[in-house]
């Protein structure tokens, strides 16, 4: 028999200020920040030689001093920690909805929220025109995600130990497939083709490994590097379709090839959150040791890592026959913990309450300043804007980051002392709920409006 019950459930609305976690959003504000440091050079660069210091001759000037430190001890890992506070921020939304509301309701509105952050996420990759946005990785990850929202810590660490195995087998995965071109195309070439004529199929061993060895020449990179900037610069038709190209990749093929790559820390973050790490709850030691360990431990590889760059002059193609392990996605994960770990000895110590005051407001405006950054690099550097791609040294890209911290630091902390939220943040909520939030501190809030539902029994 089937009747129709109509149930009152209170209004479904955002987390109120006083449910928010202060030391999650700090430290979601310093994640966001230093994301910025490892952008800004795919920003205002060609990729070439965003990635390579040779090109434009930094090897021993401070361009390269700034290449190395970001590489060597930032690369990855603010990324990582932002991985980490999204977990988190899967497992708050769920259970306080879970909390409030039964049925599959929260399900609902999670998965409408994760909707409308992959179609932001698109927005900026293909509007803002930024090859590098994470939103849509995060809206696709997070539903995973949502799946684990009741593992226990044990079981989610050892999650994030197999996603890093999963992704690191990824890593030799690819080396191995380009050594074994190498191979081929070398042991074809060593052949007398006066005396045994090559096939079909080792001609185009053969081609592959040649096309492999000359991209990696320095003329041709220089040329790779020139169109890019005449293309950045130019008009938005030819800067859409060569930042259209990248964003495509990225949200492709290199989203599914590296998936495990952000399941890593948000299975770590959602662990971490349930130990209380995340929240500052455990001990000084505990957060002393991640930093002792992390930074120890993910430096030394990290250092080992540059080395084979550095010995080979970033040609790839000799770093590829020269390499026997990859160990990137290693060190950044051992890396992000120590200094994660280094960050919460700063807030347990009690001296720099001030700084984590002051980055909150910026992490809970996060959305809003990760697609302002966007917004504000492509009126710099793109040709429709200032067009100052290409044109700035490297040391010269941080003082845009900086300037853009300062901004980002000031405008949040002054935004959020008359509005409960971002521009971005309201917009998303609202879109979430189906409902127009008060987005005023003043604005009163109504008293909660029965909803009614009707259930099949």
């Amino acid at each position: 028999m089937t009747q129709t019950t109509t149930h009152s459930l209170p209004s479904l609305a955002p987390l109120a200020q006083s449910e928010r976690i202060s030391i999650i959003d700090s430290l979601r504000g310093i994640a966001l920040l230093g994301i910025l440091m490892m952008n800004i050079p795919y920003f205002g660069l060609p990729e070439g030689l965003a990635t390579n210091p040779v090109l434009a001759n930094e090897m021993g000037t401070v361009n390269f001093r700034v290449w190395y430190f970001i590489e060597w001890f930032l690369e990855g890992s603010q990324r990582a920690i932002f991985s980490m506070l999204f977990g988190c921020g899967v497992l708050v939304f769920t259970t306080r909805l879970e909390a409030r509301v039964s049925g599959i309701m929260p399900a609902e509105l999670f998965l409408r929220r994760q909707l409308w952050l992959l179609l932001f996420g698109l927005i900026n990759a293909f509007v803002f025109l930024w090859g590098g946005d994470i939103l849509y990785h995060y809206a696709i990850c997070g539903i995973i995600l949502f799946a684990f929202r009741r593992v226990s810590p044990r079981y989610l660490i050892l999650a994030a130990v197999i996603t890093l195995a999963f992704q690191t087998m990824r890593e030799n995965r690819d080396i191995y497939l380009e050594k074994g071109k190498v191979q081929r195309g070398e042991t074809i070439a060593a052949m007398d083709t006066t005396v045994t004529k090559l096939t079909p199929k080792q001609k185009d061993q053969l081609h592959a490994m040649n096309d492999f060895k000359n991209e990696q020449k320095l003329e041709s990179k220089r040329k790779n590097v020139d169109k890019e900037i005449a293309a950045v610069q130019g008009n938005y038709g030819d800067l859409y379709d060569s930042r259209s190209r990248t964003s495509v990749w990225f949200e492709t093929t290199f989203m599914y090839f590296n998936l495990w790559d952000i399941l890593v820390f948000m299975f770590l973050g959602l662990a971490f959150f349930k130990l209380g790490i995340i929240q500052g709850e455990s001990t000084l030691t505990t957060y002393v040791g991640m930093t002792v360990l992390g930074l120890g431990v993910g430096l030394f590889i990290s250092f080992l890592r540059l080395q084979s760059f550095l010995a080979f002059e970033f040609n790839f193609f000799e770093i590829t026959k020269n390499t026997n392990f990859a160990f990137y996605e290693i060190s950044r994960f051992v890396r992000a913990i120590g200094i994660f770990g280094f960050i919460m000895v700063l807030y347990k110590s009690g001296w720099f309450k001030w700084l984590f005051s002051l980055m909150r407001p910026v992490g809970q405006m996060a959305f809003t300043n990760y697609l302002m950054q966007s917004m504000i690099c492509g009126i710099l550097f793109y040709g429709v804007g200032f067009g100052l791609f290409g044109r700035l040294q490297r040391y010269e890209l941080y003082y845009v980051v900086a300037s853009i911290w300062l901004f980002q630091i000031i405008a949040s902390n002054i935004w959020l002392r008359y509005y409960r939220f971002g521009p971005m943040e309201w917009l998303w909520r609202s879109l979430t709920y189906w409902k127009i939030q008060p987005i005023k501190k003043n604005t009163t809030i109504e008293p909660a409006v029965a909803e009614s539902v009707q259930v099949n029994v």
